[in-house]
């Protein structure tokens, strides 16, 4: 998961910044990124962040707890940090306090979700699909988020003429404002109901159980996060759903070690294959393969399959494969073994006694050469 932005970077305020200069900072930043004012694609995000970034340094206790430990000292209970991230309901609030409502001009959107997945380095590699249990809430079923029983009218809001929006003319600290808010009658809908829904009892939501699939791609890897539009908790009738954000891990694999898109393997051969060369079976992600090894391979050099590795998740090349070879010592010798090493360490030139069987004859008689 990617790393948290430092909360007085993200303000562009020093440590020492005073409460003025922090509602200052945030005024700015917020107007600058507020998603009715600016439609670059990050914009929201970007707001979510900066309003994050206010609520705990606007708070004496929680920018102490910051200052102190970082943004392990502002988690809430459940780990996920601060709440207002999960949605854009969270941080309108915020804005709304802070300007008098000039943030929010209609029904909420839904909030964003976070979810955790754990997929095996398999599913990595091919992609897959995994499906995801979680409550979230959804538009009512029985009224379609209409809020009224079925067969019921539905009537213009009286208060705001059906816009859903009032004007009103506000003073604060920065001067005199005319805001456009939600209708409190109707609450930004514009319209109103005599018969309330039976089974949401008039709200057009209802907290549910949800299975959904998620279509992994190929060639993610571990602190992926991917977005999936529209199934996050739906919005207040007429506002759309929040977006749900998959953070994914990978298990490791017992045999397989990923490297960007490659991946690097060890093979074991023994001194004779080492010295005289061979024709070995290698392991792959999509099966075996053959791979030969000239004669006089040493420990450690690596040997590349090309077309063997992982996906890329945009282009969707392939990487490779990375077989590092480790020439194994025997520990234990037949005396028949041992008298073919002895005969053939004694067949080298005298130039050769530091040579690979000069070691291997001195590590099994355990005397220096």
């Amino acid at each position: 998961m990617a790393t948290k932005a430092d909360y007085y970077d993200v303000l562009g305020v020093s440590r020492s910044a005073t409460p003025e200069e922090i509602k200052k900072a945030y005024r700015q930043q917020a107007l600058k990124y507020h998603p009715d004012r600016n439609k670059e694609p990050d914009a929201s995000d970007k707001f979510k962040e900066v309003a994050e970034a206010y609520q705990i340094l606007s708070d004496t206790e929680q920018r102490a707890a910051y200052d102190r430990h970082g943004h392990a000292g502002v988690q809430n209970g459940s780990g996920q940090g601060f709440s207002g991230f999960e949605g854009f309901g969270g941080v309108g609030d915020i804005f709304d306090a802070f300007f008098g409502g000039s943030g929010r001009t209609g029904p909420r959107a839904g909030r964003d979700l976070e979810y955790e997945v754990a997929i095996e380095f398999e599913s990595a590699a091919f992609g897959a699909e995994e499906s995801i249990t979680m409550e979230r809430i959804e538009s009512c079923e029985r009224c379609s988020g209409t809020r009224a029983e079925p067969g019921t009218e539905v009537e213009r809001c009286s208060t705001c003429g059906g816009s859903g929006q009032v004007k009103r003319v506000q003073k604060n600290i920065f001067g005199q404002f005319q805001q456009v808010t939600a209708c409190s009658t109707c609450n930004g809908d514009g319209k109103t109901v005599r018969t309330p829904c039976n089974q949401c009892r008039g709200q057009g939501r209802l907290r549910n159980k949800r299975s959904i699939s998620v279509n992994i791609p190929a060639g993610v890897d571990n602190g992926t996060r991917m977005r999936i539009r529209g199934e996050g908790e739906a919005g207040e009738p007429g506002a759309p759903a929040g977006d749900l954000y998959v953070y994914l891990t990978v298990h490791e694999h017992d045999y397989f070690k990923r490297s960007g898109n490659n991946v690097i393997v060890e093979k074991e051969i023994n001194l004779a294959e080492a010295s005289l060369g061979a024709t070995v079976d290698i392991r792959t992600l999509q099966g075996t393969t053959e791979l030969k090894i000239p004669p006089g391979t040493q420990s450690g050099r690596p040997f590349r399959i090309k077309n063997e590795g992982i996906a890329d998740v945009n282009s969707g090349r392939r990487g490779d494969e990375i077989v590092e070879i480790i020439v194994k010592t025997p520990t234990k010798l037949s005396g028949r073994q041992r008298e073919l090493l002895e005969e053939l360490n004694e067949s080298f030139s005298s130039d050769d006694d530091s040579g690979i069987f000069g070691k291997i004859k001195d590590k099994i008689s355990g005397e220096p050469h």
